[in-house]
């Protein structure tokens, strides 16, 4: 969320930002809208002022009059007016603040300045690892999962609709691998506090992390009551010290947490519908930190190399891209794209985005940090990254450790949870 003092300082500042992600046709008018009901707020508010005082005024002839035994009947009619002219204006300005934060909860976050400008198709790829397997002869991993028994789309649609997947002996110590490898990696090596959280949270928490109110259509909701099922660990994680003010001492604080996830995918009809690679629900370890605004950059690019970490172990090539500002989530002012190459499908799939959000989620959630004692809170910055998302990483284990006689080679990394060298 934006401060108020961008509407009324830095507005070309957030103009820019929006062109720059593509979406001034957009936000332009949200954000001229919001400088106009900024401007009646400001003039309300000095009007309420001014009558106050004049009413204040009044109220001491009055009683000076009173005192004196003196005729006060048109000083008490005048202040009388007077009050029932500022209850009318304080009136307008609830109505008012509230449309004013509704726009503001619903414009983009800033790309940072080197975020390259431009769709998806400005994307940089900054480095890769790995050598992609070449995709002859590759059975994709929908076929190969169903023929060893690993994966079952069919019962998945059949008891939940499509878009769901059971995952079956094998398959599913392999997700379950995934959990206690990740966690174990990130816990134990990276320093993150493991978390198990709720997968159900209240609207507030969804407002906090930009999930709520922009893509409310995309979540499953609670019916008749304000709760929702979890996009992902990121929206409990982030919020664990909402409205809370934390020492500087504490930063930075890292924690990681699995969670399954729940998308309705609203709009992505017929896109990679195939096997697992867009489902409404799955599985995810996520990592999230706070810190100090001027560390932001260098905690992005530590989460960043802690979610590579898990891609070198389970030895899958991989490309980091930096994501274009048209291409960046809503919340974020920098990401980075960690993509595996399946080579089944011939596509490099999207197994975590690790983001910078400055103050963004911060702002939104009231999560602060005292720099030394005495010192006014600041808002910290918020980064959070998939370390790693389980579908697509099952999809490209399948694909690139493919053997010839259809079994699937486990990593390494891997077998003591799978308690398997391979599948089939």
């Amino acid at each position: 969320m934006h401060e108020l003092r961008m509407i009324r300082e830095q507005a070309e500042a957030l103009r820019d930002g929006m062109r720059r992600r593509g979406k001034l046709e957009v936000y332009g008018p949200v954000i001229e809208e919001a400088e106009a009901l900024d401007r009646t707020r400001r003039q309300t508010i000095q009007a309420v002022e001014e009558q106050k005082a004049k009413r204040n005024a009044i109220t001491q002839v009055v009683g000076k009059k009173k005192k004196a035994g003196e005729d006060a009947s048109a000083e008490m009619t005048e202040a009388r007016e007077l009050g029932e002219a500022i209850a009318a204006l304080e009136a307008t300005l609830a109505p008012t603040e509230a449309r004013l934060e509704a726009l503001l909860l619903g414009v983009p976050n800033i790309p940072l300045p080197d975020v390259p400008e431009g769709d998806e198709t400005a994307n940089v790829v900054v480095r890769s690892w790995g050598t992609p397997r070449e995709a002859t002869g590759i059975t994709p991993h929908w076929e190969v999962g169903a023929a060893l028994g690993l994966l079952d789309l069919e019962r998945g649609a059949k008891i939940s609709g499509s878009g769901f997947v059971v995952y079956r002996g094998a398959g599913a110590r392999m997700i379950r691998s995934f959990m206690n490898a990740m966690l174990d990696l990130h816990s134990g090596e990276f320093g993150y506090e493991e978390c198990w959280v709720p997968v159900v949270v209240n609207r507030q928490s969804m407002v906090g992390t930009g999930q709520l109110p922009k893509f409310e259509d995309d979540m499953y909701a609670l019916k008749d009551e304000e709760l929702f099922l979890i996009p992902t660990a990121e929206v409990p994680v982030t919020n664990l010290y909402r409205d809370e003010i934390l020492a500087a001492e504490e930063l930075p604080k890292a924690f990681c947490a699995y969670s399954p996830c729940f998308r309705r995918e609203a709009g992505s009809a017929g896109k990679d519908t195939r096997g697992v690679l867009r489902v409404h629900e799955f599985d995810k370890v996520e990592l999230v930190r706070y810190c100090a605004p001027e560390d932001g950059e260098a905690q992005l690019q530590l989460l960043l190399g802690h979610a590579e970490a898990v891609l070198q172990r389970l030895g899958l090539p991989y490309r980091v891209v930096l994501l274009a500002a048209g291409d960046t989530g809503f919340s974020s002012a920098k990401t980075y794209d960690l993509e595996v190459f399946a080579p089944g499908v011939g596509k490099w799939l999207e197994v975590s985005s690790c983001s910078l959000f400055t103050d963004f989620q911060a702002r939104r959630a009231n999560i602060r940090f005292r720099p030394a004692p005495g010192e006014k809170p600041r808002f910290v910055h918020t980064l959070n990254g998939s370390g790693l998302a389980f579908p697509r990483i099952f999809a490209a284990i399948l694909e690139h450790y493919q053997q010839p006689d259809g079994s699937v080679t486990v990593p390494e990394a891997l077998r003591p949870w799978v308690g398997a060298d391979r599948l089939g």
